[in-house]
């Protein structure tokens, strides 16, 4: 989501209780299961030591593995990251906005008392971010030392998500400082804690119907939300989004090699054999369960089940 304070719907609409599988649209073909979830991101960085430095002190992960020019990131003791960060000779900082691609990856915290830790604790250490009610979550916006874009959020319960006829509301409302830090009772931030995952990925794109020919219709994703202006959100198993794209870049060119940039994300499903089918079937070529949308943003399709 953006970080500007508007209501998607205009107040027109009447709002009615989301009930599990009365929301959204079904791609035509091959539709994600349930049991989707997002593994890790992997990102191109200009500087690995200042970028290690940053993801620890500011967002509390912890280093898992390192090789070389790349190290692996999650919360202490995980078996999966959550962040890939590689550093590669001449890379450039990046300006937000400016490139096609990666808007932000979002990490979704266990639940609002974790949340309200890490809030106090970018007020302890005087980190700017963005903060946001979107109605289904609250979240956080910030940007890494080179401009990349990271949302950390937490969901309401989905028993509190409302719907309009068949789409989910979604809004960019403020966001309530102090109740969500007094849901913390004082306890204090300590690193990313155990249960955090990969929530969502947002991309900016050049072509919000194009990007569904791929996301929606050959991957496989519903559609959620798609009238948030310039926005479509697309989610499996009734997700408010795992995935949203947006044209709010409009005229940019795609991220160059030189540049910071998300160099892939990735999609863990049982039967990766059927998603890439369905992908090739939309008429987009992979190799080894990669495959590129029209502007060049990478997915990997991986084989797997449970969670990090």
């Amino acid at each position: 989501m953006g970080v500007s304070s508007h209501d998607m719907f205009g107040g027109a609409a009447v709002p009615q209780p989301a009930v599990a599988g009365s929301y959204g649209e079904a791609p035509p073909g091959y539709r994600l299961p349930a049991s989707l979830r997002l593994g890790p991101v992997h990102l191109q960085v200009s500087n690995l030591d200042r970028s290690l430095a940053w993801y620890s002190q500011v967002l509390g992960l912890s280093e898992l593995r390192r090789a070389g020019d790349l190290v692996e990131l999650g919360f202490a003791g995980a078996r999966e990251p959550l962040v890939i960060l590689e550093t590669r000779p001449g890379t450039k900082v990046t300006r937000p906005g400016s490139r096609l691609g990666l808007y932000h990856f979002a990490i979704l915290l266990p639940d609002r008392p974790a949340l309200g830790r890490f809030v106090q604790h970018l007020s302890d250490i005087g980190a700017r971010a963005g903060a946001s009610d979107h109605l289904v979550s609250e979240a956080l916006y910030l940007h890494d030392p080179d401009g990349l874009g990271i949302e950390v959020y937490a969901d309401r319960p989905r028993s509190e998500w409302k719907r309009s006829g068949r789409e989910l509301m979604m809004a960019t409302d403020p966001f309530n400082f102090p109740s969500v830090v007094a849901a913390a009772r004082g306890e204090p931030w300590t690193g990313m804690p155990a249960g955090t995952v990969m929530g969502h990925l947002h991309l900016h794109v050049g072509d919000l119907a194009r990007g569904a020919q791929f996301y929606h219709a050959a991957l496989g994703f519903d559609r959620i939300v798609w009238r948030y202006p310039g926005a479509l959100f697309l989610g499996a198993g009734g997700y408010h989004h795992h995935l949203g794209t947006n044209t709010w870049a409009e005229g940019a060119a795609g991220p160059r090699e030189d540049e910071a940039r998300l160099l892939s994300w990735n999609v863990v499903v049982p039967e990766p054999a059927e998603v890439e089918a369905s992908l090739i079937g939309g008429g987009f070529e992979g190799r080894n369960g990669e495959f590129a949308d029209p502007w060049g943003t990478v997915v990997k399709v991986t084989g797997g089940g449970g969670s990090g």
